[in-house]
This record gives structure tokens, C-alpha cells and sequence, in this order.
């Protein structure tokens, strides 16, 4: 549960400061939100700015994220225009907004500010940043495995007398970043002097296992006339933060004791309870690995290999029956898209705009295609033809064999990010321009397209991976409406906001039975050859508030599926009763993939009669099999 303290239950003890010391002060601006429409963001920012340039004491300013509201790099680059005017250095780090949101796969951030962390020390205070996500997937906020490597290298090269402040955009605490005790783990050794965030929009001081993490407020006018930002004065014996509403004088809310802090043993209380794992014996990993960096993509099996990209664009062949590394790809960045293997071939997208083949058995390029953005949607394949949608306003087809492109469909407005569905000689999927679309398989030409409506492009049918039965092709979005269309047409067969839906959705193996997994604690199965909406069963799965879009896979006769806290969930498909829970960490599970009895089973993670084991990849940089009963 979150507390906000505005007393730290354990004060400090002081050390003698250095002679050198010198009191100074810094400003903070945090929730800027430029957007591509609506001047009011960026006239604050210019206010902000101007005032900001009329104070002689600010050493150095620092923005704590959120600096686009929509995630593109042209309201970055609006921001940054503007921030390049201040008369001293500025450090920036990303907020969810930039990597929740992003047509470029989190990466266009570093492209216009040049990182994603920053570190500099000040008169003997060490400052550095870092992302604390989510990237891509809706869920929490997370510290990737190399951010967290990168943190511990700094600070272990730091005097002992150094005064900590690190900078994140989420507070780190239950709730809001999902690994927080790893980092307050490694903090806890230094002497931190208190976390600087934002994301709340006001100011907050909480207390994160022991370690004060101050929240200030945003430079967004809200109900104000004007918007304003933070100064941050450091004193020999106190650390004060002061609010400035511009035109305004400053108006202190908060005093922090500056000097040694101790903070002792971790209240370990506070961590995930992995005892679930006790109730179910019979559910066990058969092997874990942790290649070194995070997953966002869900991994694919074929021929005892399993394949799958990271977000360092290294891309990986692991042996499935050991976890072994095969080979490895280095790609120019971070890899979402989810492959697909076909006739000894594998394929993926990257977010340095390629659109990769390799060889399945040994790792060697066979073609690449360059596109002029970043591939974030996941392939598919039929026929010798791979089908892939990216950024850049296209879904292309492309031959297997040499990556020819057979046709394109051009008239996207947003990205592509979703696993297409291929069903009747069409393909099926959703993009972040508000609609959802069918191809035909033939020529690419448009047979319809869909839309709910919404006028935000925040409520697209983009991240759920569709299926398709009966005539019908279905979906959720986040409208949290379940929605079947009629696939010859693009007709509403029905639409149910009965159960809180939201971006996910799995098919049976028989292709009677839709299922989906509700925001609060339920899954929902749906019948998928009724004309209206059916609810079959619903089950309170006591999984909490989730919203991470990981798909439904049905595994023989259960339906698995992860969260974004790191559990793993069994359910009957005919009944939905839960007949098992496994936590593998406490960070969001991607699809999981099913391992077939059937040596010759196709490439997955379509749906797997009899399979007893599945991979599972985890944001937390975890690649686990995982034995079911």
C-alpha cells in the first residue's frame, strides 16, 4: 500500500560535511506532456523556461520525464527546442508516456535527447537518471536488468563521502515500478540524500522501504492560469524544496535533513510473496535463464529451439531442453516483435526499421529488408509469404525466400505493434490510428476497416492479438468492450462492455470459445459461434488489478496465461476453474508459448493439443520453461 510521509520515521545521522561544501540550488520541471495538437503544454514550458533563465543561483536544471504526451519524437523535439534555450545544462529522462507510446519502440527518446540516463556530479552530490518504463506493454513501471547494472557500476565508483540523489520518473514503490526493491536494494548501500521523481502531478514525499522519494509537481498549468516547476536548494544541513508557480513567489512545502544516511536492513515484509508456489508443488520450472536484458517480446518454439529478441536487439536461439544459447543476432536496437518460424526461416522486426530472416538452424542472415521506421508488429506466415505491419504507415508482404515485397498496403495512420490474424484468405489487425483492418491475402488491397469511434487514438484495437472463428473476428480494446466483427464485412456480430476487458484475447482449440482477462481479478469466456454476446463462464482468478496485454493460450485442456506482476494462471477451458498459480518473478509475462508433445508441431504460439510444458518471457530478462500438471 502506498504511504505519502511527510515526517521520515528515522532520522538520519549526520557526518562532519566537507570544507568544501557549498550551498546551491537546482531546479525540477517533471509532466511537461508537449502534445501534437494544443498550444497550452508548450506555452508553459516557454513561461517556464524564461522565468527559469531570470534566476543567477540555478546550477542546473533537471526534467523527470513525461515530456510528450502522445510519444512521438515531434513533440520531443518541440520540447527540446525549447528547453536547448535555458542558460544552464539540463538532464532528462524518459517518462511512461515516451515508452508506453511510442511509434518508434521507446527509442526515439535517445534520438532527440541524445540518452536515456544521464549522471554528472555537483559539488560533491552525485545526480544520475534512468527509465523506469513500462516499455511498450501497459503495466508498470520497471527498471531493465542493464539499468540496474549501469546503476551499481556508478555508484560503486563513487568517494564514500558522496551525497546521493537519483532521478526516476515513478516513485519506487508497490504500485507503480514493479522491481522497485531491486533498486532500492542497491541504493540502500549509498548515501542517498532522497529519490527525485514525478508522475503524480503534485507534490508527494513517500517513503520507500526507508528511502525518502520526493514527487513534484507537473509544469502543466492544470486548473491554474499558469504552469510552473520546483527549486531544489542544498544547504550544510538540509535539503528544501520549494514550489514556483511562475509570476509567483516561491513557497516552500517540504525540509529533508541532508548528511550520512544509514538506512539499515530492508523491510523485507514489503516484497512479493512467492508462497503461492508452495500451494501448487506439482507446477515447476524445469529450467530459468537470464540472458541480460529485458523482454518485451513473447517467445516462439520450433524444431527444440526457442526464439525470441531482447531489448538489447540481440536476438536468441535457446536449446528447449536446457536453456542453452545456440546462437545469437545483433540487431541495431531494441526487438518487441514477436517472431515467426516457417520452412527452416526465422523472422522478426526490429526498432532500427529492419525486417529480419535467419537461417533457424544457424543463426546467418538470409535477407534483410530496411524500412524507414522502426518494426514493432509481430510476423506471420502462410504460403511462402511473411506478413508484418511497422511504423511507418505499412503492412507489407514479403516473400520468404529471398524478402521480395509482394505487395503493401500503405494507408496506416499510426504503428503497428499487434500479432495479425489470418483467417479465410484475409489478414486481420489493429493499429494505433484508431482502427481496425482487413487485407485481402491477394494484393494487399483493403476489404474494410473498423473503427470504435473514440476519437483518441489511446482507445485503438492495436495491442491485442486478434483471433478469428465462425465467420467472425474478435477482439478487445482499451474501451474495454469486447467486440466480434463480421470477417467478410466488417460488420458489429456484437459488442458487450459486461465484463471489463482490456487487450487481451486467446481462442479455444476447437474455435467454439473466446477468452479474456478483465482488469479486475477475472477471466471470461465468451461463446465465439453465438450471433449475440454469451458469457459461458467467469471465474475470479484473485489475480488483482491487471491490464498487461498478454494473451490467453489455451495448453491441452487449460488456458495459461501471465501477469504483470509475475504470475503465471491455469484455468479450465470448460469450466474456469483455477487449477493452478506459479509466480516467476514480479514482473509483466509475455504470451507464453506451449512446447508440443509433437516434434512436429508448427511454430507457436498457436494453440497446442496435449502440450505439457511452456517459455515463458519475462520483462524482468527471465526465460523460463515452466512443466504443468
Amino acid at each position: 500500500m502506498k504511504r505519502i510521509l511527510f515526517l521520515l520515521t528515522v532520522l538520519p545521522v549526520f557526518f562532519t560535511l566537507r570544507a568544501e561544501f557549498r550551498p546551491f540550488c537546482f531546479v525540477q520541471m517533471s509532466d511537461i506532456h508537449i502534445s501534437p495538437s494544443g498550444d497550452n503544454a508548450l506555452w508553459d514550458l516557454r513561461r517556464s523556461v524564461r522565468e527559469i533563465n531570470t534566476i543567477d543561483s540555478v546550477a542546473f536544471v533537471i526534467v523527470s520525464g513525461d515530456i510528450a504526451d502522445a510519444g512521438e519524437a515531434g513533440s520531443m523535439r518541440r520540447a527540446k527546442q525549447v528547453l536547448d534555450s535555458l542558460c544552464m545544462p539540463y538532464y532528462i529522462i524518459p517518462g511512461n508516456h515516451e515508452t508506453k507510446w511510442s511509434e518508434s519502440g521507446c527509442t526515439d527518446f535517445a534520438r532527440v535527447f541524445g540518452d536515456e540516463r544521464f549522471a554528472f556530479t555537483y559539488n560533491g552530490c552525485f545526480f544520475f537518471g534512468f527509465n523506469t518504463g513500462p516499455v511498450i506493454k501497459m503495466a508498470d513501471g520497471h527498471v531493465s536488468p542493464q539499468d540496474i547494472r549501469w546503476m551499481q557500476q556508478l555508484l560503486d565508483k563513487q568517494p564514500a563521502d558522496t551525497y546521493i540523489f537519483p532521478v526516476t520518473h515513478y516513485p519506487l514503490q508497490t504500485g507503480d515500478v514493479d522491481n522497485w526493491f531491486d533498486v532500492t536494494d542497491v541504493l540502500r548501500q549509498y548515501n542517498v540524500q532522497a529519490v527525485l521523481g514525478g508522475h503524480y502531478h503534485r507534490n508527494l514525499l513517500f517513503n520507500c522501504d526507508g528511502i525518502p522519494d520526493v514527487l513534484t509537481r507537473s509544469n502543466l498549468r492544470g486548473k491554474d492560469t499558469v504552469g510552473g516547476y520546483s527549486i531544489i536548494s542544498v544547504a550544510a544541513d538540509s535539503v528544501r524544496w520549494q514550489e514556483k508557480v511562475v509570476g509567483r513567489a516561491p513557497v516552500q512545502w517540504l525540509s529533508l535533513p541532508f548528511g550520512r544516511h544509514e538506512y539499515g536492513e530492508p523491510d523485507l515484509s514489503l516484497r512479493p510473496s512467492f508462497e503461492v508456489n508452495r500451494q501448487y508443488p506439482a507446477v515447476r520450472n524445469r529450467w530459468q535463464v537470464q540472458p541480460g536484458a529485458a523482454f518485451y517480446a513473447a517467445p516462439v518454439w520450433s524444431g527444440r529451439a526457442v526464439y525470441i529478441g531482447d531489448e538489447n536487439g540481440t536476438f536468441f536461439c535457446i536449446d528447449a531442453r536446457n536453456g542453452r544459447t545456440r546462437w545469437t543476432f545483433q540487431t541495431g536496437s531494441r526487438i518487441i516483435s514477436t517472431a515467426c518460424v516457417m520452412d527452416g526461416r526465422v523472422c522478426f522486426g526490429s526498432t532500427d526499421g529492419g525486417i529480419y530472416c535467419l537461417d533457424a538452424r544457424s543463426g546467418n542472415l538470409c535477407w534483410k529488408v530496411q524500412t524507414p521506421m522502426a518494426v514493432m508488429g509481430c510476423p506471420v506466415g502462410k504460403d511462402g509469404i511473411l506478413y508484418i505491419g511497422g511504423s511507418d504507415g505499412t503492412f507489407r508482404a514479403l516473400r520468404l525466400s529471398d524478402g521480395a515485397e509482394q505487395w503493401r498496403f500503405s494507408g496506416l495512420k499510426g504503428y503497428v505493434e499487434t500479432r495479425p490474424c489470418i483467417y479465410n484468405g484475409r489478414i486481420y489487425f489493429g493499429a494505433w490510428d484508431c482502427h481496425f483492418y482487413a487485407l485481402e491475402l491477394s494484393d494487399g488491397s483493403l476489404a474494410w476497416k473498423w473503427s470504435n469511434g473514440h476519437p483518441s487514438d489511446k482507445y485503438s484495437p492495436a495491442a491485442c492479438w486478434p483471433v478469428a472463428a465462425d465467420g467472425k473476428v474478435f477482439f478487445t480494446a482499451p474501451d474495454r468492450v469486447f467486440t466480434a466483427l463480421d470477417a467478410a464485412d466488417g460488420s458489429v456480430v456484437w459488442r458487450t462492455k459486461q465484463h471489463v476487458v482490456r487487450e487481451t484475447a486467446g481462442l479455444s482449440l476447437d474455435g467454439r470459445r473466446l477468452f479474456s482477462r478483465c482488469m479486475w481479478d477475472s477471466v471470461v469466456c465468451m461463446d465465439a459461434t453465438s450471433p449475440v454476446p454469451r458469457t459461458l463462464w467467469a471465474v475470479n482468478a484473485a489475480y488483482g488489478y491487471d491490464h498487461n496485454p498478454s494473451m490467453l493460450i489455451q495448453l491441452g485442456s487449460t488456458v495459461v496465461f501471465g501477469t504483470k506482476n509475475g504470475l503465471l494462471h491455469g484455468i479450465d477451458a470448460a469450466t474456469g476453474r483455477v487449477l493452478w498459480r506459479h509466480k516467476l518473478g514480479n514482473s509483466v509475462l509475455n504470451t507464453v508459448c506451449p512446447v508440443p508433445c509433437s516434434r512436429t508441431a508448427s511454430a507457436l504460439p498457436s494453440p497446442v493439443r496435449h502440450a505439457r510444458e511452456c517459455i515463458v518471457s519475462s520483462a524482468d530478462g527471465t526465460l523460463t520453461c515452466v512443466r504443468v500438471p
